[in-house]
C-alpha cells in the first residue's frame, strides 16, 4: 500500500510543484503578468497541438484495437459529460461557472497525467492500451470542451446554443486540429507498412527532433503559466464551486468509470484485462486536464475557477489515485 501512494504521489505532486513555482516566480516579481498571458496563448495555439500530434503519431499501430475497450472509454465520458451539464446546471446558474465546472467533470489531465500513469502501472502493455485510447479520447475531451465553453461562458449567460459557433469553434481549435493531423499522418504511415515502405517522419531527423523538443517543453511551460494565473485569495470567494468540482471529479466520476469497467468485467466483458484498467484510471481517475484552464481563457468561460480546479483536483487525487489503485490490485487487476 505504502508502494501505491508513493506511486500516486509521483505522478502528481511534479505538477503541484510546478504550479508552485509559477506561483512564485509570480509573487517575487519575476515574470510579469503580460508574460503569462502570451503564455496561455502559446500553450493552446502551438506547445498543446504539437504534444498531441506527437503523442498520436508515436502510436505504435490502430490494427489491433479492442473495439470494445475503446468504446466503453468513450460512451463513459459521453454518458459523464451529460450528466455533469445536469448536476451543474442545478449546482449554479453562472454560465461561466458552468463552463469551467463541466469541464472538471468529463475532463481529466489524460495526455499529461493519464498516459505515462497507465505505462506505470502496468508496463509496456498498459502504454500501449492507453496510446490507442488517446486517438479517440484525447479528440473527444476537446470536442467537448468545445461544445460546453461554447454553450456555457460570461459572454452567454443565458446559455443558447448557437450550433453554427460550436462547429466553427470545433474546427479552429488547435488541440482538435493537432490530435486530428496526428490521425492523419499516423493513417498515412499505416498505408506506408501495408505497401512496405520503409518512410517515416522520424527519418527527417531535424524535423521531429524540433517536433520533440517543442513537445518536451508544453508540460512544464503549461503548469508555470497556470501558476503564475492562480489566486489564492480566490480560494474564499469560490470555495462552494472548488468543492464540489473536486469531489465530483476525484471521488464521484471515478466511481462511476471504473465501477461500470468492473461491472463489464464480472458480465459481459471478461477479456477487461489489467492493462485496460490502467488506461481507464487514466481516463476517469485523474485531475481535471491543464487544457481546460487555458481553453476557458481563450473562450471567455470563468478561467480563475478552472485553474483552482486543475490545482485542487491534482492535490487530492494524490490520494483518491493511490486509494483506486491499491482497490484495483487488491481485487486482482493490477
Amino acid at each position: 500500500m505504502i508502494d501505491a501512494f508513493i506511486f500516486a504521489a509521483n505522478a502528481v505532486l511534479p505538477i503541484v510543484l510546478l504550479i508552485a513555482l509559477g506561483y512564485i516566480l509570480k509573487r517575487i516579481g519575476f515574470i510579469k503578468k503580460e508574460f503569462f498571458d502570451v503564455g496561455n496563448k502559446l500553450t493552446f495555439r502551438v506547445l498543446l497541438p504539437a504534444m498531441l500530434f506527437y503523442n498520436v503519431y508515436n502510436i505504435k499501430s490502430l490494427r489491433e484495437v479492442n473495439v470494445y475497450f475503446v468504446l466503453y472509454g468513450l460512451l463513459g465520458v459521453v454518458a459523464i459529460f451529460f450528466i455533469g451539464i445536469g448536476v451543474v446546471c442545478a449546482f449554479t446558474k453562472d454560465s461561466g461557472k458552468r463552463g469551467a465546472l463541466i469541464q472538471a467533470v468529463f475532463r481529466s489531465n489524460y495526455a499529461i497525467i493519464g498516459l505515462p500513469l497507465a505505462e506505470s502501472l502496468f508496463g509496456s502493455a498498459g502504454a500501449a492500451a492507453a496510446g490507442v485510447m488517446s486517438a479517440f479520447c484525447v479528440p473527444l475531451f476537446n470536442i467537448l470542451g468545445v461544445v460546453t465553453l461554447s454553450i456555457f461562458n460570461n459572454d452567454n449567460q443565458k446559455g443558447k446554443i448557437n450550433v453554427k459557433n460550436i462547429l466553427l469553434g470545433i474546427i479552429k481549435n488547435p488541440l482538435i486540429l493537432g490530435t486530428l493531423a496526428g490521425l492523419a499522418v499516423l493513417g498515412i504511415r499505416e498505408l506506408f507498412v501495408m505497401w512496405g515502405w520503409s518512410f517515416r517522419i522520424s527519418d527527417v531527423t531535424f524535423l521531429y527532433k524540433t517536433l520533440e523538443s517543442v513537445k518536451s517543453i508544453c508540460t512544464p511551460f503549461a503548469l508555470i503559466v497556470l501558476g503564475g494565473r492562480f489566486e489564492f485569495s480566490a480560494v474564499k470567494r469560490l470555495r462552494k464551486e472548488i468543492v464540489f468540482g473536486t469531489v465530483v471529479r476525484t471521488v464521484a466520476v471515478p466511481v462511476l468509470g471504473l465501477g461500470g469497467a468492473l461491472l463489464l468485467k464480472m458480465t459481459v466483458l471478461p477479456e477487461l484485462a489489467g492493462e485496460h484498467f490502467a488506461t481507464y484510471v487514466g481516463v476517469f481517475a485523474t485531475p481535471v486536464a491543464v487544457a481546460s484552464a487555458i481553453m476557458a481563457k481563450e473562450m471567455h468561460a470563468d478561467d480563475e475557477l478552472a485553474g483552482q480546479l486543475v490545482v485542487w483536483t491534482s492535490l487530492i487525487s494524490t490520494v483518491t489515485i493511490f486509494a483506486y489503485v491499491t482497490i484495483l490490485r487488491s481485487i486482482g487487476i493490477f
